[in-house]
């Protein structure tokens, strides 16, 4: 008996997918959730599983090929089927239950006969196919490759080899300074990152490229490129910005920061707080969360606010990611939403739908340094906001006694992308200005009861 395994959905706006690799050959035994392929689509890259035991007979769909949906890409066999199909991987002759095929309970049998896995032999070609998925877990933990056992055909380090190095080999003890625009630290998982301080620098990727060199383009570094181009030809981009003072804000953080940190398990940042007042000054600016359909000749104003966020991808690449119905959550929800988010990116666990819908984003690329950023706007969004490195600076304050004073508060800058085919310049100075209200006279302390 055999079992075709077709192309999955991966999502509800997933219609095709590219075969990155196969991580079994045609010949293998492959245990059920073991993983098979390894797909790319336009938003993620997946590993795909099993979902029988059985021997990989044929293998439909070669690497690098797109394919729709729904597309057989492989054949499962039992041990004895797969006995005679052709090494070369052709078409084998479908034979029925009645024409020799194993029972389940003799498969059953056979599986428990198996002796313990002995290790595997290795085979340079083999053990130098490394997927993207393994890439970049191994990049985001520091791992040498080199050091790493591989367990699949040939000694091919899998996804699975690489967290167990990661669980058995204690931590160097070094600090990673590499940041990440979703709030987390690369390379320390689970660690929020603090923005905004002169000391927050980005150390170099893991891969520094050497002079005179010619790399072959990651996928999705072309995919980047190809969206950015038709982001920035689909929308009428105009930038404008606010300075904000956030020494309420710090405040707040400061007094409260020991006690959110035990009680949540990560820090508490100055995102939240941003998007927390993004959230209510969309309230106010509904058509900031609109869309624009010229040909069709429609203006569709959200319902509620998806909030896409930008992450950093330990400088190999950003993806923006979804946290739905934003505006409908506390400053608590939102820093937990964002804390996952950012985390499950850096182990590759978003699904496609997870970098879809979102209606209105945010970019930070203050933990970078940036003073100021006019990012580039999502289509079909109407605006993105960037918030940038806040840091300490002399501003003029009013004293009691109604007379001006020089004090030290903690002042960044806001800006915003907006699209002038939806709104102009007076909304967009209004919603910036009503976040900048919200983060310098909000009551904070209640927010975070």
């Amino acid at each position: 008996m055999s079992v075709t395994i077709s192309m999955p959905q991966l999502g509800e706006t997933v219609t095709e997918g590219t075969i990155l690799a196969w991580v079994k050959e045609i010949g293998d035994f492959v245990a059920e959730d073991d993983i098979l392929v390894e797909i790319s689509t336009d938003k993620v890259d997946t590993e795909i599983p099993s979902p029988a035991n059985g021997v990989l007979s044929e293998i439909l769909v070669a690497a690098g090929t797109t394919i729709d949906v729904g597309t057989p890409i492989a054949i499962l066999s039992e041990a004895d089927e797969a006995d005679t199909v052709p090494a070369s991987g052709g078409t084998a002759e479908e034979q029925g239950d009645d024409a020799g095929g194993t029972s389940e309970r003799e498969r059953s049998a056979f599986l428990a006969s198996q002796p313990d896995p002995q290790p595997v032999p290795v085979d340079r070609e083999r053990r130098g196919v490394i997927s993207p998925v393994v890439r970049n877990l191994a990049a985001e933990h520091n791992v040498d490759l080199a050091m790493v056992p591989g367990s699949g055909d040939g000694g091919r380090i899998t996804r699975k080899d690489i967290e167990g190095f990661i669980a058995t080999v204690p931590p160097s003890g070094g600090t990673d300074e590499r940041a990440s625009q979703g709030g987390v630290r690369a390379g320390t998982p689970g660690v929020p990152f603090e923005p905004g301080t002169a000391t927050d620098r980005v150390a170099a990727p893991v891969a520094t490229p050497v002079a005179g060199e010619v790399r072959e383009i990651p996928r999705l570094r072309a995919l980047i490129a190809e969206n950015m181009i038709i982001a920035k030809k689909s929308a009428a981009h105009v930038w404008t910005s606010v300075e904000v003072d956030y020494e309420k804000v710090v405040r707040v953080r400061t007094a409260h920061k020991d006690a959110f940190k035990e009680a949540e398990g990560f820090s508490l940042t100055y995102l939240p707080f941003i998007a927390r007042a993004t959230m209510e000054a969309i309230a106010a600016f509904p058509v900031v969360n609109s869309e624009l359909d010229l040909d069709a000749g429609t203006h569709t104003f959200h319902r509620q606010v998806n909030l896409g966020l930008a992450i950093d991808l330990d400088q190999q690449g950003l993806i923006v990611a979804n946290i739905p119905a934003a505006d409908s959550m506390t400053l608590r929800a939102i820093g937990r939403s964002v804390s996952a988010t950012a985390l499950a990116a850096r182990a590759n666990k978003l699904m496609p739908d997870d970098l879809h819908g979102f209606t209105f984003s945010i970019t930070n690329p203050g933990p970078f340094g940036s003073f100021m950023s006019a990012p580039i706007i999502p289509p079909p969004n109407a605006a993105i906001l960037s918030t940038d490195t806040i840091t300490k600076r002399p501003v003029v304050v009013e004293m009691p006694d109604g007379s001006d004073g020089i004090a030290i508060h903690h002042i960044g800058y806001l800006g915003l992308s907006w699209d002038h085919r939806v709104f102009d310049g007076s909304t967009a100075v209004l919603f910036l200005n009503r976040i900048k209200e919200s983060l310098e006279t909000w009551d904070w302390e209640q927010e975070l009861k």
